[in-house]
């Protein structure tokens, strides 16, 4: 199979990320509309669906691509996916908020399992950040702060379903508020069908993940690149199309707790591809091989979640136009970010 899908001329990298961005593209636009009916069939709500089943689903493409990488021995490129993933997204959801004339995105869509969510993505991050300050640390193959990932992203979903049942703190609601009202029509829909669907989709994205991954090494040959920039921009823009599109579609629907939840609940499922990759990785610890570029990415990224928080605390009705102050900062960061690292 590896033999089969290897791309060593410039055409043949072009055609694959092409076609892997037409299956994740199509995928995804399903998983939106099938994620939304499955919030209303179920009864969990648009930000449990949207941050936890959404958040995972639309992320399989990219865990796939960088486990795959970790396996094949790119250990910067694994990373890089990770990381670019997670602040594309996040530009993802700046669009989103553009796209959304009615409001400021994150004033409309202000809830606070998001929040909680957002909070899990900067905790998973730091870890990542310890376990490079010291990577020689090992137990059975693997550093510690691997299995920490899991138990901290495990921990936050707990924490985050705790926070629906429970509150201690709610959004207040205004004119431009967007509530979480069920569809009547979704209870007329059978539930195995739509986990069956879903199950289907996410599959068909974790496949298109590693046509990803084949494309990418060849872009690295073909084209002399670097792992990370190829990490950071080429696989993490297009595993991360699945998120661009539900998203978008989510907020056309009128499902903004979803479309948020997807990007930040993804944006935290994302970390685990960097302890899935130190699992896969065959050569020690993955978080030895990699460097400073990595280390920015994770400091953007940590930025512009900040931000992001900030937004969805502050819910500024209008700030530039219909969008708000965070809308502006994240695509500021992001370009000057992306620039500081290509240039590097």
């Amino acid at each position: 199979m590896n033999e089969l899908l290897t791309f060593t001329t410039p055409l043949g990298v072009i055609v694959a990320f092409a076609l892997a961005a037409g299956i994740i593209l199509l995928a995804g636009i399903r998983l939106s509309v099938v994620a939304d009916q499955l919030a209303d069939r179920t009864g969990l709500g648009e930000a449990i669906v949207g941050s936890v089943l959404l958040g995972a689903a639309t992320s399989l493409s990219g865990l796939t691509m960088s486990v795959t990488a970790a396996w094949q021995g790119y250990a910067e490129l694994a990373i890089s996916n990770s990381l670019g993933g997670i602040a594309a997204q996040t530009l993802f959801l700046a669009a989103a908020d553009i796209v959304y004339r009615r409001a400021n995105l994150e004033h409309a869509a202000a809830s606070l399992e998001n929040m909680l969510q957002g909070t899990v993505l900067i905790g998973a991050l730091s870890l990542i950040v310890l376990a490079i300050a010291v990577p020689e640390l090992s137990f059975l193959g693997l550093h510690p702060v691997t299995p920490a990932i899991f138990g901290f992203y495990l921990l936050g979903l707990g924490v985050t379903k705790n926070a629906r049942e429970t509150p201690g703190w709610r959004a207040e609601r205004t004119r431009e508020t967007e509530t979480d009202e069920p569809d009547p029509q979704a209870q007329d829909l059978s539930l195995p069908r739509l986990i069956i669907s879903f199950v289907l989709l996410a599959a068909v994205t974790a496949m298109g993940g590693f046509l990803v991954s084949r494309a990418a090494e060849g872009a690295i040959l073909v084209f002399s690149l670097s792992e990370s920039v190829a990490g950071a921009f080429l696989t993490a823009i297009v595993t991360s199309l699945p998120e661009l599109v539900t998203t978008i579609a989510a907020v056309r629907r009128g499902a903004l707790t979803l479309a948020v939840g997807g990007i930040i609940g993804g944006n935290a499922f994302d970390t685990l591809f960097v302890a899935a990759s130190d699992v896969a990785y065959r050569e020690g610890s993955i978080y030895a091989a990699v460097g400073e570029k990595q280390l920015f990415l994770i400091g953007l990224t940590v930025a512009m979640t900040a931000v992001l928080l900030m937004g969805l605390l502050r819910r500024q009705k209008e700030g530039f136009g219909r969008i708000g102050f965070e809308t502006v900062l994240i695509i500021g960061l992001y370009l000057a970010g992306s620039s500081i690292l290509i240039m590097r």
